[in-house]
């Protein structure tokens, strides 16, 4: 089905989409919130600019924006895919569950903030420009990736106060990290075989989305990037 959706409320189209009851194109989307917010079984393509929350509580549905998207992206997802084929806002991933999301572009402020996993409920948040700060701020799992795609010399890979409470999961980051700063309750090394097996299907899915090398993705040094076991954040979680 497809909808244009220019100078539509936001209401009125949630409504639309969720009871369409098969897959969906929207057109001329500007700031409309909480698109796809808690679907499943069903795929939106968005052109345009999606508001805030797109994605939230995501249950098992794909999402394709073609451009990009405001903060909160995949908000306590649960399940199922977004593709940002440009930039994301602040706080994109915010307590997300499980799914994946791809960012072809950069990443705003709070990236992947309180991701958790459980199990074989394992988040992925895969960012392929730059990330602002507070990147993985409390994270307590999943798998979130910088990959610094078309990034300039004086542009960091990352902002300030990376990881800043992280008790959980893994954050990779590709190239050069001189000049980064890391809290004391992290390991930072260089990523080995282990490691980058774990990456290396959301590397696969990454570069088959946006059309991109897997050789240049996955040939180039790595850094990872956990908690140390004797994290205080660590000790605060039972399920630790």
């Amino acid at each position: 089905m497809l909808r244009d959706a220019k100078c539509m409320d936001y209401s009125r189209l949630n409504a639309i989409v969720r009871e369409a009851g098969e897959d969906v194109v929207l057109k001329n989307v500007c700031g409309q919130r909480f698109i796809g917010a808690g679907l499943s079984g069903r795929k939106i393509e968005i052109d345009g600019v999606p508001g805030n929350a797109l994605g939230a509580y995501l249950n098992g549905a794909e999402i394709t924006v073609n451009g990009n998207a405001q903060d909160a992206v995949g908000d306590t997802m649960n399940d199922g895919e977004i593709v940002i084929n440009g930039s994301i806002g602040d706080a994109a991933g915010y307590a997300m569950r499980g799914g994946a999301m791809y960012v072809r572009g950069g990443a705003g402020y709070r990236a992947g903030i309180h991701m958790k996993e459980y199990k074989e409920k394992v988040p992925a948040l895969i960012i392929g420009g730059c990330a602002g700060s507070f990147l993985g701020e409390y994270q307590a799992g999943g798998i979130i990736a910088v990959l610094g795609l078309d990034k300039k010399d004086d542009t960091p890979l990352i902002g300030n106060f990376p990881c800043t409470g992280m008790h959980g999961g893994k954050l990779y980051l590709r190239g050069s990290i001189e000049g980064l700063h890391f809290p004391n309750q992290v390991n930072v090394k260089k990523a080995d075989a282990e490691d980058m097996e774990k990456l290396l299907p959301y590397l696969s899915r990454f570069a088959s989305v946006f059309g991109i090398s897997l050789d240049s993705l996955k040939n180039d040094e790595y850094t990872v990037v956990t908690p140390d076991n004797a994290n205080p954040y660590k000790q605060l979680y039972a399920a630790n």
